[in-house]
């Protein structure tokens, strides 16, 4: 039998520890270089991220500024991960808290007279209702999303427990671009007749939250 010296056990642990580094590095640089960074407005990041030195890229309010601008970031410059960070109002979660979108859905797409459920896109054969994606951060609550071209103050017409005004749309252009997804939500309002008060008075909170997020990947 051999016996390994206790100088060899310290080289072969202190090598192991450098190897684990290293490798931790690497992903943590590697998921960093292949992502772009979306937000909907300046305001949901107020300057933090512009002060940080992080590129940020904004798409304007709505669900077709929104498709536009995501197809137009992954084209330029050719992401695999599209990270999305913004706001959203919640009766469901708390105020202040993160959660990460895991599933998207439309609360104002209503073809129901024509016999389609609510929040299904008729003659669509790729995604015609909720589109998922694989979580991220394991320590944030999951949420599911429902996007909406309105400032939703009331109970929506889908199954969601946050409500944004960009989500589905980043989600549905990723989906066929094959692109990832992360998407996570500081919780600003709960979605009632005070969300707009609400909301503008949260926006600083949430920008420093995002971008404390935003560092640790």
């Amino acid at each position: 039998m051999v016996t390994i010296s206790k100088m060899h056990q310290s080289i072969v642990a202190d090598w192991c520890i450098l190897h684990l580094n290293e490798q931790k590095f690497c992903g943590s640089y590697g998921m960093k270089d292949q992502l772009a960074l979306i937000m909907a407005l300046p305001s949901e990041s107020k300057g933090l991220f512009e002060q940080a030195g992080i590129k940020v890229h904004y798409s304007g309010i709505g669900k077709v500024n929104a498709a536009f601008k995501a197809f137009e970031v992954i084209q330029q410059t050719g992401c695999k991960v599209l990270l999305n960070l913004g706001t959203a109002g919640s009766s469901h979660f708390n105020a202040h808290e993160l959660v990460e979108v895991v599933q998207f859905v439309q609360r104002d797409m209503d073809v129901s007279p024509l016999g389609f459920e609510v929040g299904v896109t008729p003659m669509d054969q790729d995604y015609p209702a909720e589109i998922e994606f694989e979580r991220y951060f394991e320590q944030l609550t999951q949420g599911v999303c429902g996007t909406g071209d309105s400032f939703e103050t009331g109970l929506s017409k889908v199954s969601c427990n946050l409500v944004d005004m960009e989500g589905y749309a980043l989600a549905k252009v990723c989906k066929k671009l094959g692109v990832r997804l992360i998407s996570v939500k500081y919780i600003t309002d709960g979605a009632g007749d005070t969300a707009h008060l609400e909301w503008e008075e949260n926006l600083l909170l949430g920008a420093q939250k995002l971008l404390e997020l935003y560092e640790s990947i």
